[in-house]
């Protein structure tokens, strides 16, 4: 009998050639990257870490891992050499929220303070969420952003001083300006020193790690004690994430043992195969280029979007991602979502700062640019893209049929089969 599975996938095979993808957590991935993920070493357990000095472990809790070893190893070099670092790594967090609880619970006692990003101001769900258990484990205290869509630098600094949490997490996915890690780590280190009260600065670079790597964001490595994220998004490799961090804070915390056998069993050794093969694309010049072209991308949508009247959060974006907010019309993300779906552009519902409704329903769309980048749409697709999705917000259900012809044409010019 054939298997429904492979019905399923070639369904979503077609959605994804026929529709413009434009959630800004996603993206395509190379066929060698998905050669690896396929791979027989899916078939591999490999319980603990290669017994070297790296790792300073005592080795695996299975046999025939002497290629694995090697493997691992190798993936943490690139990943080293993409971002120029010698700091710590760990490859075998399943997901950037394993790599953030895994940080927590190194570096935290149950119950401590931790200051983050609130979700509905852009944060993650793993920053303190109270439905994720990062949330129910510590004790989150959130600063926001301002009426303009910023950071609000005063709710940071009043709530560190006020509140003394042991860690601030710094990161977003919902947030499309840069983040000057410079100046965050200045703010921490000045209470420190006036306070004397233990205080450490975990960036969650998920969204961000390829503008990083190509030189286009500023990097939070050198003043981090700890950084996390995710090996897809703007990486563009497989789905996974990573712990990063100084030797000081390795030696301290401990960070391999949190992840295993604090937080996972076996790592997926198919994945970090593919986090390896990513990791030899972005040392390439092309990718540095694609890096560049998601970034004109997304200013490009931008600018097509207000200039058609459709209000972005913060007046603009610096990286690969923007908000929408639907206050002006009366919309809601939930409502705007599903049009656009309809339209053939696929994208995702968020919440705007000081959202007036649940997360469920919210008042925003985000968008982002690394997928349509991968499938090669520029600055001037962009701008037909931004005009469909005006048409819908604009014109609701009954201009879904122009719009979605304006897509069609893109994804013939762009086929990704």
């Amino acid at each position: 009998m054939e298997s429904k599975v492979f019905g399923l996938i070639a369904k979503e095979q077609h959605r994804q050639d026929t529709t413009i993808e434009l959630i800004a957590s996603e993206n395509f991935v190379s066929e060698n990257i998905m050669r690896a993920v396929g791979s027989c070493l899916t078939n591999k357990y490999s319980e603990g870490y290669p017994a070297t000095h790296r790792s300073g472990s005592r080795g695996r809790y299975y046999g025939g891992c002497q290629y694995v070893d090697e493997l691992e190893e190798y993936c943490c070099e690139m990943w080293q050499k993409v971002f120029q670092t010698n700091y710590h790594v760990n490859v075998q967090p399943h997901s950037g929220t394993n790599a953030n609880i895994a940080a927590y619970l190194s570096v935290l006692k149950p119950g401590d303070t931790i200051l983050s990003m609130s979700l509905d101001n852009g944060g993650h769900l793993s920053h303190g969420s109270p439905v994720n258990i990062s949330g129910k484990i510590f004790n989150f205290i959130h600063y926001g952003a301002n009426k303009s869509g910023w950071i609000d630098t005063n709710d940071f600094i009043d709530k560190l001083y006020k509140f003394n949490p042991k860690l601030v997490v710094i990161g977003a996915s919902a947030y499309s300006r840069t983040l000057y890690f410079d100046t965050f780590r200045n703010v921490i280190d000045c209470y420190r020193g006036q306070t004397g009260n233990e205080c450490y600065m975990l960036v969650d670079m998920a969204h961000i790690a390829g503008l990083v790597a190509a030189g286009l964001h500023p990097s939070p490595i050198p003043y981090a004690d700890v950084v996390t994220t995710t090996t897809h998004k703007t990486l563009r490799g497989p789905r996974g994430g990573m712990i990063l961090c100084n030797k000081e804070a390795n030696e301290k915390f401990n960070f391999n043992k949190a992840i295993f056998p604090g937080t996972q069993g076996g790592p997926l050794m198919h994945v970090i195969a593919a986090k390896a093969v990513c990791f030899e694309e972005a040392l390439s010049d092309d990718f540095k280029v694609y890096q560049k072209n998601i970034v004109d991308n997304a200013q490009a949508l931008c600018k097509g979007l207000m200039s058609r009247d459709i209000k972005i959060v913060s007046g603009g974006t610096d990286n690969h991602l923007m908000l929408v907010d639907l206050t002006p019309y009366g919309l809601t993300g939930k409502a705007v979502e599903k049009l656009l779906d309809a339209a053939h552009i696929t994208a995702n519902k968020n919440t705007i700062p000081n959202d007036p409704q649940s997360p469920f329903v919210t008042s925003g769309i985000r968008l982002g640019t690394p997928a349509v980048t991968s499938r090669g749409l520029n600055t001037e697709d962009m701008d037909q893209v931004a005009e469909a999705i005006a048409m819908v917000i604009k014109g609701g259900e009954e201009q879904v049929p122009a719009a979605r012809a304006i897509i069609q044409k893109l994804t013939d010019k762009y086929p990704l089969i």
